[in-house]
C-alpha cells in the first residue's frame, strides 16, 4: 500500500529546498549580469566576467598557489593519515582510545584559533616562509578527514587476509602495499577529493598564513571585495561551486558516499 504525503510535509520540503537554493541562484544571476556592478536579477546576460578572472594576474596567481598548496597539504595528510588510520584500526585493541580523538582535534578547534596559533607558533615564532607554514597549517586542516575516511574503508577490512600473506612468507610493507592498500582504494580516492575540496575553499587558517605577494583564491576574493563591486567576486563564486559539485558528482558516480557515514 502506498502511503501519500501529507501537502504540509510537501510545502514544508519545497520551502527548506528554496531556503537552500533561493542564494545560489542570486549568486549565479549575478555572475551573468552586464552590469559593470552586482544586481540581482541581471539586467541582461553575459560571460564577459567569467572571461575577466583569468585576465586579472592577481586571480590567476591565487588560483595557482591554491592548487599547489591544495595538492601538497593532501599529499601530506594521506602520508600521515593512511599509517595512523592503519595502526588505529589493527591495534585497536591495544591502542588508548583516546589517540582516535587526537586526528579529530583540528576539526573540534575553531579555524580561527588554529590558524592565529600556527601565526604565532610556526611563522612568527619559527620564521618558516609563508608558503611553508600555509603547507603546515592545511594538512593539519584536512588531516582529520583523511583519517576518518580511511578509517571508516579499513573498518570493514579482514586483517586476518593480511596475517595469511604474512604467514606465507610476504615481508610486512609488501603485503601493506599489495593486499591492504588496494583494498581500501575507495576511501584513499574520497579523502583525497574531500581534502582538496577542503583545502582550496578554506578562508580562516589562510587569512592568517598568507603573507605579501602571497595569497590564495578565497584570500583574494575577500581583498577583490573590499574595493571593488563587480561580478567577478560572484563568477570566481560559480567556478568554485561548481568545482566542488563535479568532484562531488565524481566521487558519487564512481565510489558512492554511503561509507562516510559509517
Amino acid at each position: 500500500m502506498t502511503r501519500r504525503l501529507h501537502p504540509t510535509l510537501i510545502a514544508f520540503t519545497v520551502l527548506v529546498y528554496f531556503f537552500l537554493m533561493w542564494p545560489l541562484v542570486i549568486v549565479i544571476g549575478a555572475a551573468l549580469s552586464n552590469t559593470g556592478y552586482l544586481t540581482f536579477p541581471p539586467q541582461g546576460l553575459t560571460l564577459h566576467w567569467f572571461e575577466r578572472i583569468f585576465e586579472m594576474s592577481a586571480f590567476r596567481r591565487t588560483m595557482v598557489t591554491s592548487f599547489q598548496v591544495a595538492a601538497i597539504s593532501t599529499t601530506c595528510a594521506l602520508m600521515i593519515g593512511i599509517p595512523a588510520a592503519y595502526a588505529l584500526n589493527r591495534y585497536r585493541v591495544q591502542l588508548p582510545g583516546w589517540l582516535s580523538t587526537l586526528f579529530v582535534l583540528p576539526v573540534l578547534i575553531p579555524e580561527i584559533v588554529l590558524g592565529f596559533s600556527l601565526l604565532r607558533s610556526i611563522q612568527v615564532g619559527a620564521g618558516l616562509p609563508v608558503v611553508s607554514t600555509l603547507i603546515i597549517g592545511h594538512t593539519l586542516l584536512v588531516l582529520p578527514y583523511a583519517v576518518r575516511v580511511i578509517s571508516a574503508s579499513l573498518a570493514s577490512f579482514d586483517f586476518s587476509i593480511e596475517e595469511a600473506a604474512v604467514s606465507l612468507g610476504s615481508p610486512p610493507v609488501k603485503t601493506f602495499f599489495t593486499i591492504v592498500l588496494p583494498n581500501v582504494k575507495a576511501g584513499v580516492i574520497a579523502a583525497i577529493f574531500l581534502a582538496l575540496i577542503t583545502s582550496i575553499n578554506d578562508v580562516s587558517v589562510s587569512l592568517f598564513l598568507t603573507g605579501p605577494g602571497i595569497s590564495t583564491l578565497p584570500i583574494q576574493i575577500l581583498a577583490h571585495v573590499e574595493q571593488f563591486f563587480d561580478p567577478v567576486i560572484a563568477s570566481v563564486s560559480v567556478l568554485l561551486m561548481v568545482l566542488t559539485v563535479v568532484v562531488m558528482a565524481v566521487v558519487e558516480r564512481t565510489l558512492g558516499l554511503t561509507f562516510l557515514t559509517k
